[in-house]
């Protein structure tokens, strides 16, 4: 009952006028009043601070600076293997596996296309017809900063305008073609075994989604795709660099073709992954 009505709720509430205000709070920098956020937000999801860089909370300028927060050098260690496929992400796994024909499993019984998912041609997303496909979610305690799963070069990243429904489980269960109809920042790739894509998906309270080449993305309802320029920093990328970060939670969803990588058998529904972590091989032919 409870699920439903907070299903219900997210249908009913003005979603981008909620997540503004919580941008603007996340945003205060009166020093009082952005340290009690700070603490409070640690100790009510209970963060792990074992593997800050700065000082919590003396050396964050808000809650969102916090939220943002980078990792010592040596927190998050990325596989050697050259032809492994790390996780992009701090999170938990939703679901992975095959993409069926152009489908994707959301939940149990929903689906949805890749088309949709991409907001693309039928020729791009046939790339990845029958690929594989992880989607992963990050909570409000994960680390938040988003990775290169794959060497590769950064071909586009467009944004695409759109709701902003939570991603946690019981609405992903509930709400039919939810990452297809909530916002998302979409990166596609070119590697040696052929496509990849990363896409970000926005949601309620994310009040952002900032990466080195576009700066900050606020949410947008209504709108055209946008490109974004990729003039301002490199886009010849190596596993493990930056991609880009949440200013609060949400999910990412791992594209690559068929035949040219194999997830591990670990990588399933509940499974805890970090940064840098082999989640699977690539192919060892190239394209």
């Amino acid at each position: 009952m409870l699920a439903r009505l907070f299903v219900a709720f997210q249908y009913l509430v003005p979603q981008h006028w909620l997540t503004a205000l919580v941008w603007r709070i996340a945003r205060i920098r009166h020093t009082a009043t952005k340290n009690f956020l700070i603490t409070k937000f640690v100790a009510m999801y209970d963060v792990d601070l074992d593997d800050v860089l700065r000082r919590v909370p003396d050396d964050f300028a808000t809650l969102n600076d916090f939220f943002t927060r980078e990792l010592n050098d040596a927190a998050r260690p990325v596989s050697g293997d050259s032809r492994s496929i790390v996780s992009p992400v701090d999170g938990t796994v939703s679901l992975a596996g095959a993409i069926q024909g152009d489908s994707l499993i959301q939940a149990k019984g929903i689906d949805y296309s890749l088309a949709d998912l991409l907001a693309a041609d039928i020729d791009e997303a046939n790339a990845y017809v029958d690929g594989n496909f992880a989607t992963i979610y990050l909570a409000p305690y994960n680390y938040h900063r988003v990775h290169a799963p794959v060497d590769g070069q950064l071909i586009s990243a467009n944004y695409v305008p759109g709701d902003l429904f939570s991603v946690n489980q019981t609405t992903v269960a509930t709400v039919r073609g939810l990452f297809r109809r909530n916002e998302r920042l979409i990166m596609r790739f070119t590697t040696n075994q052929g496509p990849a894509a990363v896409i970000f998906v926005g949601a309620l309270n994310v009040g952002s989604i900032s990466t080195p080449w576009s700066g900050e993305i606020r949410p947008r309802k209504h709108g055209v795709v946008e490109a974004l320029s990729l003039s301002r920093a490199s886009t010849t990328l190596e596993r493990g660099d930056l991609l880009g970060w949440f200013n609060m939670g949400s999910t990412v969803i791992l594209l690559l073709p068929a035949g040219c990588s194999e997830w591990h058998d670990n990588l399933q529904a509940g499974a805890t992954l970090r940064v840098g972590e082999s989640i699977g091989q690539l192919s060892s032919a190239t394209r």
